[in-house]
């Protein structure tokens, strides 16, 4: 049955006042040829490691999982351990972002709650197609379970957490843990997860040339990452967790979305199967939100309000 929609959502005002500053370094319409340029002017906008530090309350250093895989550890100067951890995968598509990216949100929760962060620098498509992406992750969350103590982590309270491409990885790696048998997750925060290669919602459809990440980008991502079988009968859900048959026995999930935003749909949908399957599964829909506003525009209200949720669902996810 074909879905009817009409004109996109209004972005909320104050969000909104970024838009068009922004497109030269996260375009709505990212085209294959645009990425090696757009790579650089993105890395360009992550917080240097003296900013991380935040002179002196977080100890931040690199590790080394393998020669294809490393980590960058984060953890409060002052902090008690062990504590719980959160495995941070970078957004980008698929095809940019480091493992700096989006790091300053997770090193918050760090300081809020008492925790330690590992954040994994993955291989990129179109030149580390799939499955390289997923399991370089899987493979760095491997190494922070077995390292727990030398790491000063509980392993019972880790939490994998992405945003955007990041958000699709970290709900891979709680499908592989399941199937793999391990590691146990605490729980998987998905922030505007990037779930299904078919592009197809009505949300991508409504919101063609809107915003940030269009489904023109959303193309490019995905076939950068699978080629000629994006779209079709025979993608791995560890590749696209949308296409998962079976969502049972995952950890619980906090998953948002923005109402204007392209990934709507599907992060609505995979959070309605996991209900369907037995599953616990906390969802926002942030109204007027654009893909990852709350990062572009941390100081509006709606973002404010988007950062408090999560941290309230991490606190009650490692209290209990």
């Amino acid at each position: 049955m074909s879905v009817r929609f009409g004109p996109p959502p209004a972005f909320d005002p104050e969000a909104a006042t970024v838009l068009g500053t922004v497109d030269d370094w996260a375009p709505a319409a990212l085209r294959p040829e645009q990425v090696p340029a757009v790579r650089e002017r993105f890395n360009a906008h992550v917080l240097s490691d003296e900013e991380l530090r935040q002179g002196g309350r977080i100890d931040l250093w690199d590790q080394r999982v393998s020669d294809e895989v490393s980590v960058v550890v984060g953890r409060p100067a002052e902090l008690k351990v062990p504590a719980p951890a959160v495995y941070w995968i970078h957004g980008g598509g698929m095809v940019m972002g480091t493992n700096r990216g989006g790091i300053g949100d997770p090193l918050a929760w760090a300081l809020e709650l008492g925790l330690v962060v590992v954040s994994v620098e993955y291989r990129l498509a179109p030149e580390h197609p799939h499955p390289v992406p997923v399991e370089d992750c899987y493979a760095g969350l491997l190494w922070t379970d077995r390292n727990a103590d030398e790491l000063g982590i509980d392993p019972a309270g880790l939490v994998v957490a992405g945003a955007s491409a990041g958000g699709g990885l970290g709900a891979a790696l709680a499908l592989m843990a399941r199937d793999r048998g391990g590691p146990r997750l605490a729980g998987q925060l998905l922030l505007s997860p990037m779930l299904d290669d078919r592009n197809d919602s009505p949300s991508t459809l409504q919101l063609t040339g809107v915003g940030v990440w269009d489904r023109t980008a959303n193309d490019t991502g995905w076939t950068a990452l699978l080629g000629a079988a994006r779209g079709g009968p025979d993608v791995s859900p560890y590749a696209a967790p949308a296409r998962a048959e079976d969502l049972s026995g995952l950890p619980p999930a906090f998953i948002d979305a923005g109402s204007a935003e392209s990934f709507r749909d599907e992060d609505v949908a995979y959070a309605s199967r996991i209900w369907l399957a037995g599953g616990a599964a906390e969802l926002h829909v942030w109204p007027g939100g654009y893909h990852r506003f709350d990062a572009l525009v941390p100081d509006a209200t709606l973002s404010r309000d988007a950062k408090a949720a999560r941290v309230r669902w991490l606190r009650r996810i490692l209290t209990t």
